[in-house]
């Protein structure tokens, strides 16, 4: 959801409006790595960009923006610790890349990083995001240790009302992903509500509408029962009975689920259904999109990653990649 350029400028906006308005996010940049270790990666995800400012300046041309993803709903007090680490590990990779080009010392220049936590945990976060919290340190030694700050989103804890007071389409997509847990009426009420309140985004940037609904989407399918799809997937098509896309997709989906289902005994069975769902509709929506072009030559390749959840991500680059080549790079990576 992040990675979508219209979707980072709208989390700056709501955590750091002044930062915000000093980038240019028409000329962002994902950075393609991740500083989480494989023991880390069912419980957090990370993703980097960098964004030119508006105004640049000799000193300063842009800034890097680190977003920790953090699913895990048990509040981890050593963040601080980690963030600080992974922002080391991306300077360090400048230092080594001023090496390789033969800069002259007198051009080493770090480049600034805002790190972001994202947390979409249910447990509520009351740790601190300071380096002394972990420290019994008398007061004479607290300027030894290094601080910064860092933006801190707690997607369940914050109002609703606070998520959508800037009018952007993530605003919307969180109050419902704030529900993924909750009961079924009141997930289907808070996907009314967030339908609602992105109706205008349909005529003021349809792209960006679709992708909203297509989040909408897969957060259906994979944070809720298999017995609660038809009901809250049919809200989808009643609401955008105009968009063949959508109608298609979850016309597909819904029967693939109803084929896989939750009839499975064992956890391995379940895993193993949840798996191979992913790689079916990841190559149905291809199919869907792509027509003119072979989806099924993925199959080896989707079947050979053991990740589950690197399969349901595929399922969202399959939804919003804008050409097949794009689905492909993004499968190689």
């Amino acid at each position: 959801m992040i990675r979508q350029r219209e979707h980072l400028q709208a989390l700056l906006e709501m955590l750091a409006g002044e930062i915000a308005d000093a980038l240019d996010f028409e000329r962002v940049e994902q950075l393609n790595r991740s500083f989480i270790s494989d023991e880390l990666r069912t419980q957090e995800s990370d993703m980097i960009f960098s964004v030119p400012f508006r105004e640049p300046t000799e000193q300063c041309e842009e800034v890097i923006i680190y977003i920790l993803i953090e699913h895990q709903s048990s509040v981890d007090p050593s963040m601080e610790l980690r963030l600080l680490s992974y922002m080391t590990q991306i300077w360090m990779e400048e230092r080594c890349s001023w090496i390789e080009g033969k800069l002259s010392k007198a051009e080493w220049r770090l480049t600034p990083i805002v790190p972001v936590v994202f947390y979409t945990g249910t447990g509520a976060w009351k740790s601190p995001f300071s380096l002394t919290a972990l420290m019994d340190i008398p007061e004479a030694l607290k300027r030894f240790v290094p601080t910064f700050d860092t933006l801190f989103l707690d997607v369940k804890a914050t109002d609703p009302d606070d998520l959508t007071q800037t009018g952007h389409a993530l605003g919307w997509l969180l109050t419902v992903l704030r529900q993924e847990h909750s009961d079924p009426s009141a997930m289907q009420q808070a996907l009314l509500d967030a339908l609602n309140g992105l109706r205008d985004l349909h005529t003021q940037d349809r792209d960006a509408y679709t992708r909203a609904i297509l989040y909408l989407f897969h957060l259906i399918l994979h944070r809720r029962k298999a017995g609660e799809h038809q009901d809250l997937l049919r809200v989808l098509r009643q609401e955008h009975t105009q968009n063949e896309e959508i109608i298609n997709m979850t016309g597909s989906i819904i029967e693939i689920s109803e084929q896989r289902g939750e009839q499975r005994g064992i956890q391995k069975g379940i895993e193993q259904g949840a798996r191979q769902t992913s790689i079916e509709s990841t190559l149905a929506i291809l199919n869907k999109r792509f027509p003119e072009a072979d989806a099924d030559t993925f199959t080896r390749a989707l079947e050979a990653i053991e990740d589950l959840n690197r399969l349901k991500q595929l399922i969202l680059e399959a939804s919003v990649v804008e050409s097949f080549r794009d689905f492909q790079e993004h499968l190689d990576a």
